[in-house]
């Protein structure tokens, strides 16, 4: 609990030192954006940031300056709700966006938006060593005598949650293969590839980092981050499940911070330009799995169909979810407890 809170109040100071000092007008040469961001998109918004700022300045003549920070999806929007002044959030998941809604932060319908509020797509996928020399080929060879598993922990990573719904909802699929669908066989999975966990790091991104250091037979991530990284020339062997979950990544405007900064028109710009195909096809080069249908046609090529694949209503969506898998004393909590 104090490193949590260490970390907010740490976001906290750093929003209060960059923000200015009164409401920035949308008619000055020079406005400050600031975003509040899950760690996994960093390399692509580095991208993405400095091509809307010069269409910015090609439409209107002003310089957007952006302050970015970037952390765990649940640090990130603890500290939005805590007091951090984002004018954006681009988070793992749509629970950790209706946190900041439900602080009353975010007034309008973000949902309603194109694609449902969502800019990027992608699936739980499997890194392994180069040539996959523990022959993981889906989620029970992680349950195996021998295999170290790395994944996030979920009280702290949206990532995580995508894991463990991912797992979760994989051994209920399964469960249907033979009767019924059964929780009690899906906690059974979950629990037995638990058992061979090494370390549950922060954020997706510090899992990876852990792997790249050599820790683990297979690290438990976004698909993105994977190819990301074999992209770059990283020697990893991506294996997409049988079961596994869509993952949708949203970004939204709080409506309180913009107009408290003066910010509103460039936000929504800029939110406005994650949907271009430019952007789209950034995150595409990035590994995402774009929501624009023409550019995710385009890279169609470069991601693997899982014939079980699922999305996050399967398993009741995110108040069930994070009420039944990640609330006081639930599944988490048990699996967590050995039991």
């Amino acid at each position: 609990m104090a490193a949590k809170n260490f970390w907010v109040s740490a976001l906290v100071a750093v929003s209060l030192a960059i923000l200015p000092a009164c409401s920035e007008k949308t008619d000055q040469a020079e406005l400050t954006l600031t975003l509040g961001a899950y760690t996994v998109p960093k390399e692509a918004f580095g991208k993405i940031i400095p091509k809307f700022q010069e269409a910015w300045k090609a439409k209107t003549g002003q310089h957007v300056l952006f302050q970015e920070s970037y952390e765990a999806s649940g640090t990130q929007a603890r500290a939005i709700v805590g007091g951090f002044e984002a004018d954006l959030a681009a988070l793992s998941l749509e629970a950790d966006i209706d946190a900041i809604s439900q602080a009353g932060l975010i007034t309008h319908d973000w949902k309603a938006k194109q694609h449902g509020g969502m800019v990027t797509n992608s699936v739980v996928a499997l890194g392994v060593r180069d040539g996959n020399p523990k022959a993981i080929k889906d989620w029970e060879d992680l349950a195996g005598r021998g295999v170290s598993v790395l994944y996030p922990n979920p009280k702290t990573s949206g990532g995580a949650q995508w894991d463990i719904n991912a797992i979760y909802g994989a051994g209920l699929k399964k469960s249907e293969e033979t009767g019924a669908k059964n929780p009690a066989f899906a906690k059974d999975l979950l629990r037995r590839i638990h058992a061979n966990v090494k370390s549950l790091d922060k954020s997706g991104r510090a899992s990876m980092t852990t792997f790249e250091s050599g820790t683990g037979d297979v690290v438990v991530t976004y698909e993105n981050e994977l190819l990301a990284r074999v992209k770059e020339g990283a020697k990893y062997t991506i294996v997409v499940p049988t079961h596994t979950i869509k993952i949708e990544n949203p970004v939204a405007i709080i409506d309180k911070n913009v107009d408290k900064h003066g910010t509103r028109e460039v936000a929504e710009a800029f939110v406005s330009f994650l949907y271009t195909k430019e952007a789209q096809t950034i995150f595409a080069e990035s590994g995402f799995r774009p929501v624009d249908p023409d550019v995710a046609q385009s890279f169609s090529n470069q991601y693997q169909t899982p014939p079980g694949l699922f999305e996050i209503a399967y398993l009741g969506g995110w108040s069930k979810v994070r009420h039944d898998l990640y609330g006081e004393g639930a599944l988490w909590d048990q699996i967590l407890a050995g039991n």
